[in-house]
């Protein structure tokens, strides 16, 4: 089943800014170089193997940048394009595809970058494994829903979405609250019934407390694969189990066979590069 994206309220807001920042005084360049009456036709084409990723987010582009050019797909988010592959193409008036062509290609070569790096630690898990590759909040500030969007169409999970979502308690929650069971008890005793409470913990020590303490799930920020295994056999499915922080590719499947819950990993966002896709004049 393919991801559902983002609601069109969120996209159109998002490219609305976006759109707003290229194009809102106009395209001097086609307008000096090309008809006004001119029609053309151009392909969304991969450079490079990717996962594809943002097709709505271009409908939306051209919809309201250039109404009458028409975006007819050729593939579909979450599919794989081999080099040369089309992903979609553009006809319509040339000057409208030239005014939407950046902020088109912006968005789709982000998203299918991040879709693609998350498949590529989907696909490093040990076949048969139960590890969910999730993302964190450390996403580009007012693009964390198509993001996270794309990290679904990689086969990805997402972590909460924001604050208000669900129960996180960080270091330095635990700090300024005077410890690990304290800030669990506490947010036990306020949060809603339907929350699960999350605590970090950098210690082992701390991993017994937040287990005593009844914490739900229990991040392991920067263990080691030694003691993420000696966290798995102590708590023995009395919690749900994350890891975080150091997570690279090459360890992805080390953690997987260990049989760790959930990998959560800021890389499948922050650090995903932007995908060789270009769009292409063909008429």
């Amino acid at each position: 089943m393919k991801p559902t994206p983002p609601s069109p309220l969120v996209i159109e807001r998002i490219v609305r800014a976006a759109l707003e920042e290229d194009v809102a005084r106009g395209d001097v360049t086609s307008e000096a170089t090309v008809d006004a009456d001119a029609e053309g036709a151009a392909e969304f084409r991969a450079r490079e193997p990717l996962v594809l990723c943002g097709l709505d987010i271009v409908e939306h582009v051209f919809r309201l940048a250039a109404p009458a050019v028409s975006v007819r797909r050729q593939a579909a988010d979450g599919d794989h394009l081999a080099i040369g592959a089309v992903a979609a193409r553009v006809e319509g008036p040339a000057r409208g595809i030239l005014l939407g062509e950046r902020v088109a290609l912006n968005f789709v070569q982000r998203l299918s970058g991040v879709a693609t790096q998350t498949r590529s630690y989907v696909d490093a898990l040990p076949a048969g494994a139960r590890t969910r590759i999730t993302d964190t909040r450390k996403t580009t500030p007012g693009l964390r829903a198509l993001e996270r969007y794309a990290v679904r169409c990689g086969g990805g999970h997402n972590h909460r979405d924001d604050l208000s979502s669900a129960v996180l308690i960080k270091d330095n929650h635990v700090a300024a609250a005077g410890g690990v069971r304290a800030a669990i008890e506490r947010a036990r005793a306020h949060a809603p019934h339907t929350s699960r409470v999350e605590c970090e913990v950098d210690t082992f020590a701390q991993l017994e407390e937040a287990v005593a303490a009844g914490a739900d799930v229990i991040l392991l920020d920067n263990f080691d694969d030694p003691a993420v295994e000696r966290a798995i056999a102590f708590v023995a499915g009395r919690a749900i189990l994350e890891a975080s922080g150091r997570v690279t590719l090459e360890r992805i499947a080390r953690l997987g066979a260990l049989g760790v819950d959930v990998i959560s990993s800021g890389a499948l966002t922050h650090s995903a590069r932007a995908v060789d896709l270009g769009l292409d004049w063909v008429s």
